[in-house]
């Protein structure tokens, strides 16, 4: 049932549909899926929502006026269905839908939509205990709020970022202030989504990533896929970006273009990262951000070092139906102790091939592999966090945003370029996180040292040595 709304010499309007559009920029056919068409039509003739064109085509140039993309490689035409003619479609953006040269985006401009009631209890009911560099870094993200002063949070990984946000946030939603926590990889949302439930209880919050069910137009917390972003336009006071340097969005400039389009021209920005690349740190030296550098995880224990062992010519022994003899060596005996695994592999190829050896060795080990195109990917991962799994088989897929007690990690054929440096550093992080069990060994298994492996483990070094410095380790003076 829809609520209607009135204001004095202003036609009725919808009140659920000014909730679903403000703040976004939705295809017609998305607004359909609520609203009937005679519904959108007497909004936009009484001038409460605009229709503009998603896709304009000008010369040589295309754009996609949803995603801001303009390359003409990631456009295509077809015989479309709607229009009855050829139409140009964008490629970028055609897993939110398709924008085509003959459909809409719609956007609110009736009366906007009254800011949320001001929580009249603590909105933050999380009762643990912030270690010093995360009091620190909390203290620093309110006054960055405060002053919309745009940040780079540099933690090392393990250091307890989400913990960190919560005072930050918390100042936000009692300013009355709506807030997104996008991250590139759907993993994060799910692991995120639960903990900010349980640290934010009376606190309306969506979590967006493709197939969610975790949808709330009236979120005031939105944890989000960066590729969410696409659909927002002016909607965020508080924009937070988990991971920035993690692939998408570090390879997608229209990705931070949406980033930039979903939050208010006003508003505070936050970059949390373990591995920062080269384009934020020049933007602390030039002053556009303020830094944050937290080389402790939070339980106080030094980073897990990261050890290298040569496996020779690896495929050629996956090839004969065998494991490279020190892989094989490292491996026996944590099956044996029955310690849980996360082995890292370049390519789908190779990592099922290595879980076909293992599983003609033993019936008994309980292992899976994962990747990005696995339906059963959460499951299995849930599967290993309860150990049901012993050995979870996966490629990058893994490197961030997931947790794992006690567990012992292994890259293979560490030499491959898909191990850069910043995701040999994030996957070394998965070992060591849990403060009961704070230490795991880390392996890079490897045809030849790379300067990837080198610089991830003089980076873990580093790490380690300024925490010790400035004296947040465990046994420290502090």
């Amino acid at each position: 049932m829809q609520t209607v709304v009135t204001s004095l010499n202003c036609p009725p309007f919808s009140n659920e549909l000014r909730t679903l559009l403000t703040g976004k920029q939705l295809l017609q056919d998305e607004v359909l899926t609520k609203f009937p068409q005679q519904v959108i039509d007497t909004h936009h003739q009484n001038g409460y929502l605009i229709y503009e064109p998603s896709i304009i085509i000008e010369k040589h140039t295309t754009r996609c006026m949803r995603c801001h993309n303009t390359q003409n490689s990631l456009f295509a035409k077809h015989h479309c269905a709607r229009c009855q003619k050829i139409c140009t479609y964008c490629r970028n953006c055609i897993n939110m839908g398709k924008a085509s040269s003959c459909s809409s985006i719609v956007k609110w401009m009736g009366p906007q939509k009254p800011r949320y009631s001001i929580p009249t209890q603590p909105v933050l009911i999380w009762t643990g205990i912030l270690s010093k560099p995360q009091q620190h870094a909390s203290q620093k993200l309110v006054q960055a709020i405060q002053t919309k002063t745009s940040t780079l949070v540099h933690a090392v990984c393990g250091a307890g970022k989400t913990e960190m946000l919560f005072e930050a946030i918390a100042y936000a939603l009692t300013s009355q202030q709506r807030i997104c926590i996008a991250t590139p990889r759907r993993d994060v949302v799910k692991e995120l989504y639960p903990r900010l439930q349980q640290a934010f209880a009376t606190t309306k919050i969506e979590a967006l990533y493709g197939g969610s069910d975790q949808r709330n137009d009236e979120a005031q917390l939105t944890i989000a896929t960066t590729h969410q972003l696409y659909r927002y336009r002016h909607a965020f006071d508080v924009m937070i970006i988990d991971e920035v340097d993690a692939f998408p969005f570090s390879a997608d400039d229209t990705l931070m273009q949406a980033a930039e389009n979903a939050r208010t021209p006003d508003s505070t920005r936050i970059f949390v990262t373990a591995t920062p690349n080269k384009g934020m740190m020049q933007s602390v030296k030039k002053g556009e951000l303020q830094y944050i550098h937290i080389t402790a995880r939070y339980h106080g224990h030094p980073l897990p070092e990261p050890t290298t062992k040569w496996i020779g010519n690896w495929k050629k022994t996956l090839d004969r139906k065998r494991l490279p003899c020190s892989f094989q060596k490292w491996l026996e005996p944590r099956i044996k102790n029955q310690r849980p695994i996360l082995i890292f592999m370049p390519d789908i190829e190779s990592m099922h091939k290595i879980e076909s050896i293992l599983q003609s060795k033993s019936t008994t080990t309980k292992l899976a592999s994962v990747h990005a195109q696995d339906p059963d990917r959460t499951h299995k991962v849930q599967q290993m966090r309860n150990s049901e799994i012993q050995l979870l088989l996966t490629t990058t897929i893994l490197e961030r945003g997931v947790t794992f007690s006690k567990v012992e990690v292994a890259v293979f054929a560490a030499e491959k370029t898909i191990f850069t440096e910043s995701a040999l550093v994030q996957i070394a992080g998965r070992a060591g996180r849990d403060q009961h069990h704070p230490t795991g060994d880390v392996t890079f298994f490897h045809f030849g040292h790379t300067k990837a492996i080198i610089k991830a483990r003089q980076h873990i070094q580093r790490m380690n040595r300024e925490a010790k410095k400035g004296g947040w380790l465990k046994g420290d003076n502090q």
